[in-house]
């Protein structure tokens, strides 16, 4: 096929033996996204605060790169290619050459511990594993036989070793494999959720049905001229997916932070690469809050904010709306690593009419809510959301019994949460299923306790977890850090159990209370590692 996507019309095709939602004119491989950003020419793909990376500079480098994968390294089709690193123009450019060969890039967390990493590559078995410092220190008390390549040292030089290298292609299908991104993790060993060349090329689509429907709302960017700010990590789906790989095929611009999240160096970015869209997780959004010189930063190119990753209250979406100048047109989602990018997006319209909304199913998904016998329920009812969709993983890598649970023979991912959707399909998430108290036959929610909880002026952050009782099975329990460090623990916990009385019935109000000085531990998407805390 052409390279050249201009349309987002959908016809249904058989995705692995069940009819499933495709866009009629997509990209079929990554190694076709890569060729076809050639055309971009010497506009800006990633651009940092230490410099700039045109696409046709990323274009050779990429086919050194891969070139040097192939013929010095043995790296073939289906092999995997770990990358251990902070974000940087390396790991973008590490990936593409892996995913441009037919191999398989393995994201690895940054965050995690040598017992963390070793779990992953001991799972993946990579031909390779990439890393930068950091990282490599860890890997030296790692049994692995795979050679480790630096990104200091080696990946500068193997990216400009042959500058007339051909642009690298592979024979892959549409289902074939092309990355490993490992879940959350907060409970039990992470796995790999494996995406294909199809899922991403999926992605790409729903970005360029975004770009069109913005147009038609009056959008004045042009898709190639809006600037997006990467600066969660490259291992999630926020990132890689939604980030990096569609500006490579839209020709617009990835705004990449690099290190640690500053507020100042990113709206020194956000004003230096005249960044238009942010897509945040809420940790983000709340260092800017207490952050008191975003005025003293010109972002006023910035158009497009949105919440990602993990859930937010209604009041905390109230003071971003307030205290940020970008915020007023604040959208959120609703999506998983398993799903590659949003199954649900909540425009400002759908947040002023219902708070707390996640929206309505993006373009392409398919979206039940189903009760445990598998039968789809009517709005207003809570059961479990159930999504089908060409952006939907391919499973789980050499993990059958865990792909079989999380994905039905019609292709249906049971993501595990539960919801409802209201009488205008947009759906409202209540609990992840995992988290669910049951407290003497009656079910409570930890988000709607936590929503209500936030809302209280003295309480910065909390999670609500189930405490075991010998009676009921569990009651309800609630660490709260509070806005004050100097808070007197036990009058805060008087007011607080007074005032949960006065909105939640009685048997979802905790009766177990730990204020903690600490902030709550979060994973590298901003969610609550809720096994680590502690009653």
């Amino acid at each position: 096929m052409s390279t050249t996507v201009t349309t987002t019309e959908l016809v249904v095709e058989d995705v692995l033996g069940a009819p499933v939602q495709v866009f009629a004119e997509r990209f079929r491989a990554l190694h076709e996204v890569l060729a076809a950003s050639v055309a971009h020419g010497d506009r800006p793909y990633v651009v940092t605060l230490e410099g700039r990376l045109t696409f046709a500079e990323h274009a050779r480098r990429v086919s050194s790169l891969a070139h040097e994968l192939r013929t010095t390294y043995g790296v073939g089709k289906g092999d995997r290619v770990a990358i251990d690193a902070a974000n940087s123009q390396a790991w973008i450019e590490t990936f593409w050459a892996t995913v441009s060969i037919g191999a398989i890039a393995v994201g690895c967390n940054a965050w995690w511990s040598a017992r963390e990493l070793q779990d992953a590559l001991e799972l993946t078995t990579p031909k390779l594993v990439v890393a930068d410092a950091r990282r490599r220190a860890l890997l030296a008390d790692i049994a692995t036989t795979a050679p480790v390549l630096s990104l200091e040292d080696d990946h500068d030089r193997l990216a400009t070793l042959h500058p007339d290298a051909p642009l690298p292609s592979a024979d892959v299908a549409e289902d074939d494999p092309a990355v490993i991104l490992f879940t959350s993790g907060t409970s039990g060993r992470p796995k790999g959720a494996v995406h294909t060349h199809r899922n991403l090329c999926s992605v790409i689509g729903f970005h360029r049905s975004m770009d069109a429907l913005a147009a038609q709302y009056g959008d004045p960017v042009a898709p190639q001229d809006k600037v997006y700010l990467l600066a969660m990590p490259l291992f999630h789906v926020g990132s890689l997916h939604n980030l990096a790989v569609p500006r490579l095929a839209n020709g617009s611009t990835a705004a990449l932070h690099l290190g640690a999240f500053d507020p100042a160096k990113v709206l020194q970015l956000v004003q230096d690469a005249r960044v238009t869209h942010w897509g945040a997780v809420p940790t983000m959004a709340n260092r800017l809050l207490g952050f008191d010189r975003v005025g003293d930063y010109d972002t006023s190119s910035l158009y497009a904010f949105s919440l990602a990753s993990a859930p937010s209250s209604t009041a905390f979406k109230e003071r971003l709306r307030t205290h940020l100048p970008f915020a007023g047109a604040l959208v959120d989602s609703y999506g998983l690593t398993e799903s590659c990018t949003a199954v649900a997006l909540a425009t400002p319209l759908d947040l002023a009419e219902a708070p707390g909304t996640l929206g309505t199913p993006i373009i392409g998904v398919e979206m039940e809510v189903r009760d445990p016998l598998g039968n789809a329920l009517p709005p207003g009812e809570e059961g479990e959301i159930c999504v089908r969709s060409a952006y939907n993983m391919l499973g789980y890598w050499e993990n059958p019994d865990a792909t079989a649970a999380a994905i039905d023979a019609d292709r249906w991912l049971h993501t595990g949460d539960i919801g409802t959707f209201d009488d205008k399909g947009r759906v409202r998430l209540a609990a992840r299923r995992s988290d669910l108290i049951i407290r003497g036959g009656e079910n409570v929610y930890p988000a709607e306790v936590e929503g209500l909880l936030v809302e209280h002026p003295a309480v910065r952050e909390c999670v609500v977890l189930g405490v075991p009782h010998e009676d009921l099975g569990q009651e309800v329990g609630a660490v709260v850090v509070p806005e004050d460090a100097g808070t007197d623990a036990a009058a805060l916990v008087t007011e607080l159990q007074e005032y949960a009385a006065r909105g939640l019935a009685h048997y979802k109000v905790p009766t177990h209370w730990r204020v903690a000085a600490e902030p709550l531990p979060r994973n590298a998407t901003g969610k609550v590692v809720r096994p680590a805390v502690t009653l």
